[in-house]
């Protein structure tokens, strides 16, 4: 697979090698829906407890996770996802929060950030763009959720801007991965969201010449939308260098024998999980 993302066949993980080969004890990267012990129609790697699947088998999903990436199962930790832009800190204090009920999980919340190692932070999706950041120099990590709205709602730059205010993080020391989802090739959207990505161009001053890239029109009334470059916009806008900036090719809409994908399953699918963390320092 050339990718970003570097399959380990072994455990049907996706792992962004070339983070994890420069700094040692940082672990990353997206599950597959392959692996798990789910049934028809989360088969079978589903991680997420919101979708009704059966809750004993996402919580085996999760734990073998954290098995395969030598984490304790009470380091997995998780937001409640709500389409927002609202970015929290982890403490250690909130380690593990969510990992056995989503009503546990950090509320109303789609970014977490931490400093603090042996805290394995996960985001889940099955289209929507998992945004990953890291910087090696801080030892500070963060997971943002990334669906249209969350895109237009400048999360990435939120997500930045908290890394810097909260950890005195330099921008240009940032890295980023914009992880496996839903391409262009089969994000078709109507007017309203066609609308919110006029706006959010104008808001953020990004480069006009780019938003034709991003914007593929049908009709007067349709069109198609490219998630994963508006969020690298907007990543350079804040300050992240365009070389710091790894970006996935992959498709969750086209490969639904790799990706669990909402939009081309009709809604009832599984979902992935985003994970990054610092092993325990010793």
């Amino acid at each position: 697979m050339s990718d970003v993302f570097q399959q380990q066949k072994l455990h049907d993980l996706l792992f962004i090698n070339t983070w994890m080969s420069k700094w040692n004890g940082l672990v990353a990267g997206f599950t597959t829906r392959l692996g798990g012990f789910s049934e028809e129609p989360f088969l079978s790697n589903n991680m997420g407890l919101h979708v009704d699947d059966n809750e004993q088998h996402v919580i085996r999903n999760r734990q073998q996770l954290c098995q395969h990436l030598s984490f304790p199962f009470e380091s997995f930790t998780c937001a409640q996802q709500v389409h927002s832009n609202k970015v929290q800190v982890v403490t250690y204090k909130e380690r593990g929060r969510g990992r056995l009920s989503a009503q546990d999980a950090i509320q109303d919340t789609d970014g977490i950030i931490t400093n603090e190692s042996n805290i394995l932070l996960t985001s889940f999706y099955a289209d929507c763009v998992p945004l990953l950041f890291v910087d090696p120099i801080k030892k500070v990590v963060a997971l943002a959720h990334a669906g249209w709205k969350g895109t237009v709602e400048a999360i990435a730059k939120q997500t930045i801007d908290l890394m810097q205010a909260q950890y005195q993080c330099e921008a240009q020391s940032i890295y980023a991965a914009i992880g496996p989802s839903i391409g262009q090739c089969c994000y078709e959207v109507d007017k309203r969201v066609i609308d919110a990505v006029h706006v959010l161009w104008d808001k953020e001053q990004l480069p006009k010449h780019l938003l034709e890239t991003c914007i593929r029109p049908i009709n007067e009334l349709k069109a198609l939308i490219n998630l994963k470059e508006i969020n690298r916009q907007i990543m350079i806008k804040a300050g992240i260098l365009s070389s710091n900036i790894e970006i996935s090719k992959l498709c969750t809409g086209c490969s639904t024998d790799l990706f669990f994908s909402h939009r081309i399953e009709g809604g009832k699918t599984g979902r992935m999980a985003s994970f990054i963390g610092w092993q325990e320092r010793t």
